[in-house]
């Protein structure tokens, strides 16, 4: 500790989360002090910024002496005692959290994509140099998940997470559900109130819910987890006629994130659009909110839910953070961030997951596509449950048409090596759109 009365914070990023945290400590900062330790406080003594000149907007002035752009002056000034990344991404952030844990400085990081990727490098670092990595941000922002599992949970054995933990997808299919409107339009409507970035894609193809799902798991089973292992799709696909169609059976369509142990240990981990019931409570997850549903052994079904981004919420999460690092430091007495307490686990390939599917197929219109595809089901011991053709009012005289088959529970393995001839037959134009139907109890 740089002083006995007072931690130094360095805060390498200072965007909206960044100045979010600023303020926080500028307007509670007697407070914080007050539930930290006794007789220790907390001040941001040096800032990583991009642009010295920068206008920034915080509640109270900042002091053009403490502002860097040279993130080794930060993680070297012997004034910062906790470094807190901000900057995002997986290269300079990862200099910045590798340089703070050798020189056993303590982090805080919101950064999912960073843990998720290159968690096994930093978490071996972390334990070698017994210096803790904290991340409470880095999942489903204000909502305090990541303590809750490893402390209020700490005596259970968790069965499974099931959560809507991208707000910019859940927004997007809201909208889609309310209105009719496509998904085209949808998303720049979303990227006009700032809920998405003006390069969506890791918020649409699922990655950042996968992202946050992988830190999940690591948490709740105690073993990195390889990103390259784990099945991810997103929201691109999804069309009107998708969500009329889930709302006539009595589903919505959410993007879900499954973590799930099974029998001997392994781990079913996956992200996909998925039809969940309208009566199930995570149906109810409006608009850029975040929920996460937690069943365990001992505490049963518990459900989280809050803004899982923005700048309130983020940097409410990151001061939580630096309050456990201020402790540790002070104390250390309490528990070390996170560490892995496995070496190794196994994830459960997702050719053998099991669940039922609603499969859209983009068909050529003539007589005997719906028995040539049946057949090929039947064949793979598949069955149906339905079959659908929806009409196009707009032009009942195309050539090419969608046909929708709802199937029963089988391995998604089974189910590709079907799909699989059944795109090289004639009548089909594209590759299949599968969404499985969840069934959550």
């Amino acid at each position: 500790m740089s002083n006995c009365n007072k931690l130094g914070i360095g805060l390498a990023g200072f965007g909206t989360v960044g100045s979010g945290v600023w303020n926080t400590l500028e307007k509670n900062g007697e407070l914080i002090s007050d539930r930290t330790a006794k007789g220790v406080s907390l001040g941001i003594t040096k800032i990583l910024v991009r642009d010295l000149a920068k206008t920034r907007a915080t509640t109270s002035a900042v002091p053009p002496e403490i502002l860097t752009t040279d993130w080794r002056a930060l993680v070297n000034d012997p004034a910062v005692d906790i470094v807190v990344e901000l900057i995002g991404g997986t290269t300079d952030a990862f200099e910045i959290v590798v340089a703070a844990l050798l020189a056993k400085k303590p982090v805080v990081t919101g950064n999912k994509a960073l843990l998720a990727e290159r968690g096994i490098e930093l978490f071996a670092i972390s334990r070698k140099m017994e210096t803790p990595i904290f991340f409470e941000a880095a999942i489903a922002g204000g909502i305090p998940i990541v303590k809750t599992v490893q402390d209020s949970f700490i005596g259970n054995h968790i069965h499974s997470f099931t959560g809507i933990i991208n707000g910019t997808s859940n927004y997007i299919l809201e909208q889609m559900t309310l209105r009719g409107i496509d998904y085209a339009t949808a998303l720049q409507e979303a990227q006009e109130l700032g809920y998405a970035e003006a390069d969506p894609a890791l918020d649409v193809n699922g990655w950042d819910a996968a992202h946050k799902a992988i830190l999940l798991a690591t948490l709740a089973y105690g073993f990195p987890i390889d990103p390259a292992k784990v099945h991810v799709s997103g929201i691109e696909q999804v069309r009107p006629t998708d969500i009329q169609f889930a709302k006539s059976l009595g589903y919505v369509i959410k993007l879900l994130a499954i973590v799930r142990e099974r029998d001997g240990g392994a781990v079913e981990l996956r992200v996909q659009p998925s039809f969940i019931s309208q009566k199930h409570i995570l149906a109810s997850v409006h608009g850029v909110f975040n929920a996460v549903s937690v069943n365990a052994d001992a505490a049963g079904e518990s459900l989280f839910y809050g803004r899982g981004a923005g700048q309130g919420p983020t940097s409410s999460s990151v001061v939580a953070d630096l309050v456990e690092a201020a402790r540790d430091l002070a104390h250390t007495a309490r528990h070390r961030g996170f560490l892995p307490y496995r070496e190794t686990g196994t994830l459960v390939p997702i050719e053998e997951t099991t669940t039922a599917y609603y499969v859209r197929f983009d068909v050529t219109d003539r007589p005997g596509v719906v028995a040539e595809i049946a057949t090929v089901l039947a064949n793979h011991r598949i069955g149906i449950s339905g079959t659908h053709s929806p009409i196009d009012a707009s032009n009942p005289d195309a050539e090419f048409v969608d046909m929708v088959f709802l199937l029963h529970s089988c391995p998604f393995g089974k189910l590709t090596a079907a799909l699989a001839e059944i795109e090289a037959l004639d009548c089909i134009n594209s590759q299949p759109v599968v969404f499985r139907i969840e069934n959550l109890g």
